[in-house]
């Protein structure tokens, strides 16, 4: 008699346990515990590997009796948080390449918004090849400004700095108009190159794009380069003039 007392006590205790299992689960378990075996409980954010290529501007001018080609050309590849950029940009006049650099970056991103960037710059024209280090930051500051910033630190211990902002103003959804400035500062002067010490050049755009598709949008716009001291005197000497308007007409490309 007591052994089946016994049993009956432990079917009681039992059922008791398993009524009350679920409430003593945590509340992301006790979810779970009514999810079929067939479906994942946990689900891993998958960071896939990217790439793309972008031409920011490819765009020609007529002034001075002169044609010019200029490029600024970039690609990535890499995670969300990694990347490898290489970039390009350039001028070319009748034929001739009067400037021509390119960078290899690898860059990290440390906030929302924002990357490291760091890597190195190589300077094809003018004058024989210069090698310089790049460290800097690029992101997007308060009002939606695109901000990149670098400094550089050639292998015969010259520096330099540049800085760029460019902002969208989105006319139509599909005609957008841009402002942009860029400004080059260098710590020693190299007239061989063409650039004087402290702030040697700046240059302020407005492009105005028309984005047939997302990756084509053909533009028009003016751009005027400003240059000071030696840069300025540079100049003139080549039969440059240091404060100079153009209007220029050319294409943005994504892929």
């Amino acid at each position: 008699m007591s052994t089946r007392r016994t049993r009956r006590r432990m079917r009681g205790v039992l059922a008791a346990v398993l009524a009350l299992a679920p409430a003593a689960l945590p509340a992301q378990e006790a979810q779970h515990a009514d999810v079929p075996a067939s479906v994942p409980t946990h689900e891993t954010l998958e960071d896939p590997f990217n790439r793309a290529f972008k031409v920011d501007e490819l765009e020609w001018l007529d002034a001075d009796d002169t044609t010019t080609l200029r490029w600024d050309v970039d690609m990535w590849a890499g995670y969300s948080l990694n990347k490898l950029t290489i970039r390009t940009e350039g001028e070319e006049r009748d034929g001739d390449t009067e400037r021509a650099e390119l960078q290899l970056l690898w860059t990290r991103s440390f906030a929302r918004w924002w990357d490291v960037v760091a890597g190195a710059r190589t300077d094809f024209a003018p004058g024989s090849d210069k090698h310089w280090a790049a460290f800097g930051v690029h992101g997007l500051a308060p009002y939606r400004f695109d901000l990149e910033a670098t400094a550089f630190l050639s292998d015969g211990g010259d520096s330099a700095a540049r800085i760029e902002a460019d902002y969208d103003l989105l006319i139509t959804s599909r005609l957008i108009l841009q402002p942009q400035l860029e400004l080059n500062w260098f710590g020693q002067s190299d007239l061989s190159r063409g650039y004087g010490s402290g702030l040697s050049s700046g240059e302020a755009a407005l492009r105005l794009r028309y984005e047939m598709r997302r990756e084509v949008a053909p533009y028009v716009g003016l751009v005027h380069e400003r240059l000071w001291g030696e840069t300025a005197d540079a100049a003139r000497a080549a039969g440059r003039d240091p404060d100079d308007t153009s209007l220029v007409a050319g294409i943005r490309l994504r892929f």
